[in-house]
C-alpha cells in the first residue's frame, strides 16, 4: 500500500485538528468527554457504515485523527477498548443482533468496557485461563467463577468481555468461550484497584461469584473462544499504535530539552543515546505505517510490541539519567501521611518498568516469532 496523504486526507486533518483545538481544555471527566466525541462522530472511524451511529474515515485519515489526537493534549481515552477491540471484533465474529445492541453505545460514549483475559496464574499464557462459565439450568445464562487481574479501567466500565472456560475438561485453548459479561452485578462481581509504582490505579482485580452472562451474548461458538481472543489481539497494534508514538515523540522531546537544560546533553555518551533513541522511533513509525499497508507479515504485532516496549523503557532510563539527583527526590513539603504526585520524569520512569510485561511480555512475543513465524520447534510447557 502506497501510505501517503492525499489532500482529502489533509482536509480531514484539518477538520480533526480545529474540533480538537475548539473542545479541549477545562476540566471534564473522561465519561463526559466520551460522550463528547461520540456526539461528533469521532468514535468507530474505522468501522463501516451501518447505521451504528459512527462517521467512517480511510485508513490514512484514521491516522490523521489518532495523531492530531495526540498531539492536541485531549483527556485519555476510556471508550478505546470497546473502541478499537470488542468492536472489530463484533464486526467480525458477532452476531447482527450483538451488533445492533452493542456498536451504537459504543459510538456514542455511552457504554464503557473492560477486557477480562489474565488471571493470576494466566497472564501471558492466556490458555492457562481457569475462570469457570457453567449454562445455568434455564439453558439462558452462564455463571461466571473465578478471577482476573491486570483490568484496565474496570473500575469505570459497564461491560467486560471475557474469556472463560464452558468446558471443564478441557485444557489449554480447548473449551473456551468469548462472553460479555454486565459489570452492575452487585454481590456477582467485586473490583479492586491495584495501586503501582506510580502511586495510580488503572489496573484492577476482578472477581466473578456467579456472575451472569445471557447466552446471545455468547460472541461466536461456544468453546471457539480462543480463536475470537487472538482475532481481538489481532486488533490490539493497529492505527492506535501511530498515536502512541506521537505521545513518544513528545516525552523524547522533554528528555532533550532536559538534557540541553541541565548540562547531559554535553556528554557523548547521553548524545548517542539521545540520536539513537530519535532514529529507533523513527524507525518504528516506517515499521507502523508498512504493517497497517498490509506488508508486515504474521509476527507484526509481536514485532511491534517488541520494539516499542524496549525503547519506552530505555527512554525512562535516559530520563532519570539527564534529570541527575533530581530525578530521585519528591517536593520539599512532602509528608508521610500525605503522598506526593510523581513529576513526569518519574512516571515515565516507574511506568515504563512494566512495559516489557504487559499486552504480552517479551518472551512470549519471541515465542510466538520463533514458532509461528520462524517455524522453529515449539516450546515445551512446564519445563524449566
Amino acid at each position: 500500500m502506497d501510505f501517503e496523504f492525499t489532500a482529502r486526507d489533509d482536509e480531514f486533518r484539518t477538520e480533526a485538528r480545529a474540533w480538537l483545538d475548539a473542545n479541549t481544555g477545562g476540566e471534564r471527566d473522561r465519561r463526559t468527554w466520551e460522550r463528547t466525541l461520540g456526539a461528533a462522530g469521532w468514535i468507530g472511524l474505522g468501522w463501516p457504515e451501518g447505521g451504528y451511529g459512527n462517521r467512517t474515515a480511510t485508513l490514512t485519515q484514521q491516522v490523521a485523527w489518532a495523531e492530531e489526537y495526540a498531539r492536541s493534549g485531549a483527556p485519555p481515552r476510556s471508550g478505546h477498548i470497546g473502541e478499537n477491540l470488542l468492536a472489530p471484533t463484533l464486526l467480525a465474529h458477532g452476531t447482527d443482533e450483538q451488533k445492533a445492541r452493542f456498536l451504537p453505545p459504543i459510538a456514542a460514549g455511552a457504554e464503557l468496557w473492560c477486557q477480562g483475559y489474565s488471571e493470576p496464574g494466566a497472564g501471558s499464557d492466556l490458555a492457562g485461563v481457569r475462570t469457570r462459565a457453567e449454562l445455568a439450568p434455564d439453558g439462558q445464562t452462564y455463571r461466571l467463577t473465578g478471577q482476573k487481574i491486570w483490568t484496565s479501567l474496570a473500575h469505570e466500565a459497564d461491560w467486560c468481555f471475557v474469556l472463560a472456560r464452558t468446558d471443564p475438561a478441557s485444557t489449554r485453548h480447548r473449551g473456551l468461550t468469548f462472553l460479555l459479561v454486565p459489570m452492575d452485578q452487585p454481590g456477582r462481581i467485586e473490583v479492586r484497584p491495584i495501586r503501582q509504582l506510580t502511586g495510580t490505579s488503572e489496573f484492577n482485580e476482578v472477581f466473578f461469584e456467579g456472575a451472569h452472562a445471557r447466552v446471545e451474548h455468547v460472541v461466536g461458538a461456544v468453546g471457539d473462544g480462543w480463536r475470537v481472543a487472538m482475532s481481538l489481539l489481532g486488533f490490539e497494534r493497529g492505527v492506535s499504535t501511530l498515536a502512541q508514538q506521537i505521545g513518544f515523540a513528545a516525552e523524547l522531546g522533554r528528555v532533550v530539552r532536559t538534557a540541553v537544560a541541565t548540562g547531559a546533553a554535553d556528554d557523548p555518551v547521553v548524545r548517542d543515546r539521545l540520536v539513537r533513541l530519535w532514529a529507533e522511533l523513527r524507525t518504528m513509525r516506517w515499521n507502523a505505517l508498512r504493517t497497517l499497508g498490509g506488508s508486515g507479515g504474521p509476527g507484526a504485532p509481536s514485532v511491534a510490541k517488541l520494539l516499542w516496549a524496549g525503547w519506552h523503557q530505555r527512554l525512562g532510563e535516559v530520563a532519570v539519567q539527564v534529570r541527575g539527583a533530581a530525578a530521585t527526590a519528591g517536593p520539599t513539603d512532602w509528608t508521610p501521611s500525605a503522598p506526593y504526585e510523581l513529576d513526569e520524569t518519574q512516571h515515565l520512569f516507574l511506568f515504563s518498568r512494566a512495559d516489557t510485561i504487559y499486552g504480552g511480555s517479551d518472551q512470549i512475543q519471541r515465542t510466538i516469532i520463533a514458532e509461528r513465524v520462524l517455524g522453529l520447534p515449539r516450546e515445551r510447557k512446564g519445563v524449566v
